[in-house]
């Protein structure tokens, strides 16, 4: 019979051993070949590198101080997610523009913020809207259009959480350079061990109003209304708000829903989770950083079909960041929860009420020649005014 001691003892491994089969379990059935794991790993190399690029006293003397690795991070970690090419040269030049689509996402914010600041302390956040708009509209050029609309949102909502002023143009200009190098060499390195991630296909709108175009109208839309409310009411973190119901519009109304409930699900399980991080953030920083790379590992995997999954991981890693970087409030990390739902509940009505996408097969969803995508943009536009002079008719 076992004794008091070595019982106690092994009941901890059991539970280890048991608690790590069940993650192994779950690797092997989101990602049996192991291609999404690497991709994972590929965003935290091209984070780091970057970062770790910035930090070198040669590389930003001058420029910048802590804001430079925040951006060179920022560019390639977001431009390694948008990224979804085959081959390593397709890759490594998608990797260079998107990391100029941030610099460019940057620097318009840099040049539109300052006239808006005498509206008030919201003002500058109307810029946002132009990059939800893009994060939409430019779905319409396919998978690099895609990925650079999103990047330069990104720019843009690091640009305004850093509170960058014209002076600090050089400091995204370096950032820019670094994200491209930090990006570019993970993805050299990973070679055909990766596989793309599918792309969605769009929904058509009837009519002559296509699918990119009523997407991004409706981000945009559901940006600037979020900004309304913020002049309003003084949310605690609107660019959250923002984020989510830029992120959560789909090519079809019911698209739009079923990303909303598993965005919230997901961020109302990651920031509680992330939450119960907080006393380990001063103990032992490092723990928090490698459970953090971890969650983005895990996001990389689930992002393709699991929404809620990788919503989750990503919303704890925020939290965790923004805990062992020294932000311990519990209310303004708690917020990122119901700013989400906010920021869904917005998304979600104007998906159904703004120009709502129909399922079907159509001319978002096909593959088509570069030339006809290119023909019909002006046709988009042209049915977008035309439906606006018939409502106000």
């Amino acid at each position: 019979m076992r004794d008091g001691p070595e019982f106690s003892a092994a009941a901890p491994l059991a539970a280890l051993r048991s608690a790590l089969g069940g993650v192994a379990a779950f690797f092997a059935r989101v990602d049996p070949g192991t291609h999404r794991r690497i991709r994972g790993l590929r965003l935290v190399t091209a984070y780091a590198m970057a970062a770790m690029l910035a930090t070198m006293p040669d590389v930003g003397a001058g420029l910048g101080g802590a804001t430079l690795p925040f951006l060179a991070g920022g560019f390639a970690l977001w431009g390694s997610v948008s990224e979804a090419r085959a081959t390593r040269p397709e890759s490594s030049r998608d990797l260079v523009l998107l990391a100029i689509a941030a610099g460019l996402g940057a620097a318009l914010f840099i040049l539109l913020a300052p006239p808006l600041r005498h509206l008030g302390q919201a003002g500058p956040e109307a810029v946002l809207a132009s990059g939800a708009f893009c994060v939409g509209y430019l779905r319409r050029f396919g998978v690099t259009g895609a990925g650079f609309g999103s990047q330069i949102y990104i720019g843009q909502l690091l640009a305004y959480g850093a509170g960058l002023t014209p002076r600090d143009l050089p400091t995204v200009g370096l950032a820019v350079v670094l994200a491209a190098i930090g990006s570019v060499v993970p993805r050299l390195l990973s070679g055909p061990a990766e596989h793309p991630p599918p792309s969605a296909p769009l929904s058509d709108r009837a009519g002559r109003i296509g699918a990119p175009l009523a997407m991004g109208v409706q981000a945009g839309a559901g940006a600037l209304l979020i900004v309304g409310l913020n002049a309003a009411l003084g949310l605690t973190e609107s660019e959250w708000a923002i984020t989510a119901c830029t992120y959560v519009v789909a090519g079809s109304a019911t698209g739009t829903l079923e990303r909303v409930r598993r965005r919230i699900v997901g961020t109302l399980v990651g920031v509680p989770v992330g939450l119960a991080f907080l006393p380990l953030a001063s103990a032992a920083p490092l723990l928090v950083w490698a459970a953090a790379a971890l969650a983005m590992v895990i996001y990389a995997m689930a992002l393709p079909e699991r929404y809620d999954i990788a919503c989750g991981a990503y919303a704890f890693t925020l939290i965790a960041t923004l805990a062992v970087s020294g932000e311990h409030s519990v209310p303004l990390l708690a917020a990122r929860a119901w700013e989400t739902l906010l920021g869904g509940v917005v998304g979600a009505g104007a998906a159904t009420l703004l120009l709502p996408l129909r399922v079907g097969a159509g001319e978002g969803g096909q593959r088509g020649a570069g030339r006809r995508r290119y023909r019909i943009v002006a046709n988009e536009w042209r049915g977008l005014l035309g439906h606006i002079r018939a409502d106000r008719k």
